[in-house]
């Protein structure tokens, strides 16, 4: 009997266990505009549950990617979101003055969201003494990818063709960056070169140990190169050491971001289950929680007759 495309490893539990899932939390921060509006998603009981920190993509918000969310948290994480100033959900024009700064703006938000974690906790009675804070994730996918690609050690190539400043931050164990961009220079299309100044990154220094998953199929108006871009951050990081390539998968990655999408282009909810199932397989191997889901995970796509993607290693 041939394998299946993906079976559910046995190390994953077979059943879940209830989550509370509580929004707004607010973060006060004059000096950003608006206050910074955080969702917390946890299981009910468990204690030392590493915590995971999920950044949206353009226009997403905090009430984004329950089909991963809903997951990781019934499965003992415990799943942090901010919202970011491009969400659709604030309206901010192209004429704020903030705009053309909200790459950078990303980039404190998710470290602000890690300096008031205690605040951000407080929000489910009991829960600030159920974590385990030496064990804290990141997760973001395509904008969002970018923005936690910074605390795992990339950088922003500026105008005088030099990185910017290391923004790393030691207390983020491990990460997981979902359809994020690559290379810029001759790599960006005309549009992105004028427009997004911020998408030239360098992955040198990118060290922390992260997972990388793309679509075979993603292919960006952003980029003058094919679906490959999305893997730079694998190709040329010392820290990404994992490749999760989605076969047929476009930008959102069979729909991560929402339940029943109407903008999901590749629509496949066996791929969203390899996504998140992978992703929190990964984090308990990066987080020295449990490497068993992990490696079966590996070995099932190998095995499979008709795999639905392909784990690579270096």
């Amino acid at each position: 009997m041939p394998t299946p495309a993906l079976a559910t490893p046995s190390a994953v539990p077979a059943l879940s266990t209830p989550i509370i899932s509580v929004k707004p939390v607010v973060l006060p921060a004059p000096d950003r505009g608006d206050d910074l509006q955080v969702r917390i998603s946890a299981p009910i009981e468990g204690t030392d549950l590493p915590v995971l920190l999920l950044a949206h993509g353009f226009g997403k918000s905090m009430s984004s990617y329950d089909p991963l969310v809903d997951f990781w948290a019934a499965h003992g994480f415990v799943v942090v979101q901010p919202t970011f100033l491009d969400s659709r959900t604030l309206g901010l024009i192209p004429e704020d003055a903030r705009y053309q700064h909200i790459w950078e703006i990303r980039v404190q938000d998710v470290r602000r969201v890690l300096d008031d974690l205690d605040r951000v906790l407080a929000a489910v009675p009991g829960l600030g003494a159920r974590i385990d804070p030496e064990r804290i994730a990141v997760a973001g996918h395509s904008w969002g990818g970018q923005t936690v690609g910074m605390l795992l050690g990339a950088r922003v190539i500026g105008a005088d063709g030099n990185p910017g400043p290391d923004l790393t931050d030691r207390r983020v164990k491990a990460g997981v960056l979902l359809a994020t961009t690559g290379l810029g220079g001759a790599d960006l299309s005309p549009f992105a070169a004028e427009n997004f100044p911020f998408m030239s990154p360098d992955f040198d220094h990118l060290r922390t140990p992260t997972l990388v998953i793309a679509g075979d199929h993603d292919q960006s108006a952003l980029s003058t190169r094919g679906p490959d871009w999305f893997t730079d951050v694998y190709t040329y990081s010392p820290g990404a050491r994992s490749l999760l390539t989605l076969f047929g998968g476009e930008h959102m990655l069979g729909g991560i971001h929402n339940y029943h999408a109407a903008d999901t282009t590749d629509e496949h909810p066996a791929r969203v289950a390899l996504v998140r199932t992978a992703a929190w397989a990964y984090l308990r191997d990066a987080l020295a929680l449990d490497s068993t889901a992990w490696h079966e995970i590996q070995s099932d796509l190998a095995r499979a007759a008709d795999p639905i993607g392909r784990i690579d290693n270096k």
